[in-house]
């Protein structure tokens, strides 16, 4: 089960930008775009982005939509330094091909 988080916030440029941030089997994807007519892009997080990570994940856990295993799983990466294993990239159609075995 994969848990998405969004917010908003400014590039180095300026300008407002939307971040998105994706825990999944032990990885974050983050991602981030600006304007809505535009494509998601690999984001590379700072401190501030994992900061804001585990508060959005801590205003999850009372209103039970995570639970306390998962948000301790979330501040475990987001202390990760760099962009986690698999940032920005969604692998889709290369996955093993599993064929009968014969017996």
């Amino acid at each position: 089960m994969s848990i998405e988080f969004g917010w908003w916030s400014k590039d180095p440029e300026g300008k407002k930008c939307q971040i998105n941030a994706v825990v999944h089997g032990g990885n974050i994807e983050w991602t981030r775009h600006v304007g809505h007519h535009t494509s998601w892009i690999p984001h590379e997080p700072n401190d501030d982005d994992r900061e804001r990570l585990v508060y959005e994940a801590s205003k999850r856990v009372p209103r039970r939509l995570i639970t306390t295993k998962q948000f301790e799983e979330i501040k475990m990466l987001s202390e990760n330094t760099g962009p986690g294993r698999i940032t920005g990239r969604r692998v889709t159609g290369i996955a093993p091909s599993f064929k009968a075995k014969s017996l």
